[in-house]
């Protein structure tokens, strides 16, 4: 039996639509990440993203975007229901239940950061540089980021790794 090597993850949303507060506030262990209608980040959800993987939590579409928070991943890929819900904000009317187009994770929240680590300062820190968010045109909501991305990031939000 083989464990899985722990992977890291940035989850972008918009804090007006749902924002680090919110799913701190959740009065469930932990909150599904639904409504990602992206297929690349689609199959992240659905192939890679495993139960304990970190997740850098960013708040995109603000005038200072900033990874603002941790969180855990509590629950592997599984079919995004709300797909199927014409009452749902992510309806999808060509989703089908039982062949699923869409999926999401469940996730926990962790920490805040006292200190937000900005997209400025992520462009301008050494070993940053690389990081998908940095990159001109990137807009993937649900990106990887590599251990050491991860360290540096914790480091700059005076959080430990």
């Amino acid at each position: 039996m083989t464990s899985q090597t722990k992977r890291y993850w940035l989850f972008k949303s918009e804090p007006s639509g749902y924002s680090i507060d919110d799913l701190r506030s959740e009065p469930k262990e932990a909150d599904h990440w639904d409504g990602v209608r992206n297929y690349q980040a689609r199959n992240l959800l659905r192939d890679e993203i495993k139960k304990g993987d970190g997740v850098l939590f960013y708040h995109s579409r603000i005038l200072e975007p900033a990874v603002v928070g941790e969180c855990v991943v509590t629950r592997d890929g599984y079919p995004d229901y709300t797909a199927f819900d014409s009452r749902e904000k992510h309806y999808d009317p060509k989703s089908d239940a039982s062949a699923p187009r869409w999926f999401m994770v469940d996730i926990k929240f962790k920490k805040k950061f006292r200190q937000p680590v900005t997209l400025n300062q992520i462009k301008q820190t050494p070993g940053l540089e690389k990081m998908m968010v940095a990159q001109k045109g990137s807009r993937l909501s649900i990106q990887p980021v590599t251990e050491r991305e991860w360290k540096i990031i914790l480091e700059l939000a005076g959080e430990k790794a």
